[in-house]
């Protein structure tokens, strides 16, 4: 006999003493994770449940985004490019075995590897030296003022473990081939995870070795995540009880979780941006019928379809409200963010038409437009709003709409004419998005997501510069100057910051972040 996961679940409580019943966290989104190797696919989605099961070696303040330590008790620096970490001792995995130096050196070399997806945030880092089973020095090729931040993503993993079940190397995400820590994890988080049952299901359960049991305030004994994909079918599962949190709530059912009795709504902007991304590398264009040339590569071109886009209308409509218009690629609480660089082009009809006449294309053109489906908020309404803008000057977008496990796959196969992307920055510093996003694309990182592949030598040149700057001062004045002339050259078009509502029962304690994260450390449910 086969129990539905509610009952089953209300079963096992009563039959537990009071003082012991579980307590269960039952949350839901859009999306399912894509991979439980946390150095293969670096999206939110994974992120988010990767840090319930696996630890950083440094962490964020919830409220203050400073780093501040987890795995490592204390850091501090040998020399400009040296940096000592001391581990935390009596830490284990969720196994038992202990937490050394040795996990530390190989989870840090392994997000280096040429299958990660995190090499963005090894940046800078040249090597990792053991010097004791529980110290390790970090040594940077060039100074780097934003190590720290970027160590906030990069999570341990077990040595022994990862050469025992062949996962030395992380999953390539743009194949198919698994490895074992695509669908099993050992860490050493608050939580195992206990099934994962792909499109349906993820139970968490907890780690009977968490070195933090007692010392943070979560009182939860049970995560259970179940993706679902409809707006509706979502938030009827928050009105009748059978799940207690949204993390991406639809926007059109706000207001009625508002006015509901025992729901509450938390919000605030979020430090990531929506853009769409053009492909500036290929010759021709696939699907277009424009043949052996690329408009794309028309600076002209590219700020036509800008200025076609009425940005207002889209806040007002699509995001009814909760969407900030933007003129950068970074949100207002990234370091390095200028308003000089957040100034929108204006829409204009008529002006997108005269650009699109002089770079030869008065008739518009036909074009492949990728957008994704359920990853952010109202992703494909949004899509279909700008498809129905850009006709109006006479560019024919062929809109398609895939889910998230083949979407990303495919615009990082670079298979997208245009495509929308949204850009969070864990590192709070511009830093990370325009080494992801604007640099060529090249190894170890950079340009990783610069899946258009703009390619600009002098912005190149910057991006070098501010890597390697470690005065506060000039170091935002290059940032600036990266900035406002990625404006002008439009690498990409730049759309909104989201404001991201949450949606939960009102025994649901948990602050709201910035990055749009669960604190696992601070989550009650009374």
């Amino acid at each position: 006999m086969q129990f539905k996961p509610l009952l089953l679940a209300a079963a096992l409580a009563a039959t537990l003493p009071l003082a012991a019943q579980a307590t269960t966290f039952r949350w839901a989104r859009a999306v399912d994770v894509s991979s439980w190797d946390v150095h293969a696919q670096n999206v939110g989605v994974n992120n988010a449940l990767h840090a319930a099961v696996y630890d950083t070696l440094v962490e964020y303040n919830s409220k203050t985004f400073k780093p501040e330590p987890a795995l490592a008790t204390e850091w501090k620096p040998v020399s400009p490019t040296q940096l000592r970490l001391s581990l935390r001792k009596g830490v284990k995995f969720s196994d038992g075995s202990e937490f050394t130096a040795d996990d530390a050196k190989f989870s840090l070399e392994r997000a280096k590897s040429k299958s990660s997806n995190y090499a963005v945030y090894a940046q800078g880092i040249d090597r990792v030296e053991k010097v004791n089973s529980h110290t390790i020095d970090i040594f940077s090729d060039v100074p780097n003022p934003v190590l720290l931040n970027q160590l906030t993503e990069l999570r341990m993993l077990s040595k022994a473990w990862a050469e025992k079940n062949k996962s030395v190397e992380p999953k390539d995400i743009k194949n198919k081939d698994e490895t074992f820590a695509h669908r099993n994890a050992l860490g050493t988080g608050p939580f195992v995870l206990q099934s994962w049952t792909p499109d349906q299901r993820v139970v968490l359960a907890p780690n009977p070795h968490w070195w933090g049991k007692g010392k943070f305030a979560t009182n939860v004994t049970e995560v259970v995540y179940t993706p679902i994909k409809s707006d509706a079918t979502r938030t009827a599962a928050l009105l009748s009880g059978e799940i207690d949190f949204i993390i991406d709530p639809s926007l059109q059912d706000l207001a009625r979780v508002r006015q509901t009795q025992g729901l509450k709504v938390l919000e605030g902007a979020e430090y990531r941006t929506i853009f769409l991304g053009m492909d500036q590398f290929r010759s021709e264009l696939p699907g277009s019928n424009v043949k052996g040339q690329n408009p794309l590569k028309d600076v002209r071109v590219r700020k036509a379809l800008y200025q076609a886009i009425d940005i207002n209308a889209i806040q007002r409509v699509v995001m009814r409200g909760l969407a900030q218009p933007t003129g950068a690629l970074i949100a207002h609480q990234v370091n390095g963010w200028t308003p000089k660089a957040d100034v929108r082009y204006p829409f204009d009809i008529k002006a997108a038409q005269k650009l699109l006449a002089d770079a030869g294309y008065p008739n518009g053109f036909e074009v492949d437009f990728a957008c994704s489906a359920g990853r952010y908020i109202n992703d494909e309404q949004l899509c279909q709003a700008i498809t129905a803008q850009w006709a109006k000057v006479g560019v024919k977008a062929k809109l398609r709409s895939l889910p998230f496990a083949t979407y990303f796959p495919m615009i990082q196969r670079n298979e997208a004419s245009i495509y929308l992307l949204g850009w969070g920055v864990p590192t709070f510093d511009a830093f990370y998005s325009l080494q992801s996003l604007i640099r060529s694309p090249g190894a170890g990182g950079d340009g990783n997501f610069n899946l258009g592949r703009f390619s600009n030598p002098q912005q190149d040149a910057l991006i070098e510069r501010i890597k390697k700057e470690t005065d506060p001062v000039t170091r935002n004045g290059l940032i600036e100057k990266a900035l406002v002339q990625d404006h002008e050259l439009i690498s990409h078009i730049p759309l909104y910051n989201q404001v991201i509502p949450w949606a939960a029962t009102q025994k649901v304690e948990l602050p709201h972040r910035a990055d749009n994260r669960i604190d696992w450390r601070a989550l009650k449910v009374n």
